[in-house]
């Protein structure tokens, strides 16, 4: 089974986005810190195959979660779809400047869910020249 790994300070934002992505067949692995996960990410064998990363939170913000997966070379074609309740243009544009694949408003349907998760793994595959089943961890 694929797994998504979702990092959001909100948690009943965790348990919806957690239903949504049940139900598009991943196991979910909820975070409620960046720090948190990025510290699984380093210690956990098994990685996710996608993350779904809220951009504003205390202590370490999403595009600074987004920042640090990007600088590390084993991280650095994992999809990921940024989250956030309000966002400018600037922020979306940061967003995608440090290498989100997708970024979708809050609160999102489980059509605009599945629609950004499309969008990120097609470009998670683009970016690792990948012209198959897309594998980060072998």
């Amino acid at each position: 089974m694929k797994t998504a790994w979702h990092i959001d300070d909100d948690q009943e934002m965790l348990n919806v986005i957690s239903l949504m992505l049940n139900l598009l067949g991943y196991e979910v692995k909820s975070f409620l810190t960046a720090p948190k996960a990025s510290e699984a990410l380093l210690t956990e064998e098994a990685k996710p195959d996608l993350i779904l990363l809220d951009i504003n939170m205390p202590q370490v913000s999403g595009m600074d979660m987004l920042e640090f997966l990007r600088m590390k070379p084993e991280f650095k074609d994992l999809p990921v779809v940024m989250l956030s309740s309000e966002f400018t243009d600037i922020q979306v544009n940061e967003a995608y400047d440090l290498g989100a694949d997708a970024f979708v408003l809050k609160p999102a349907t489980l059509d605009e869910i599945e629609s950004a998760i499309d969008k990120a793994l097609a470009a998670a595959q683009k970016r690792s020249g990948n012209g198959g089943e897309i594998s980060f961890f072998t």
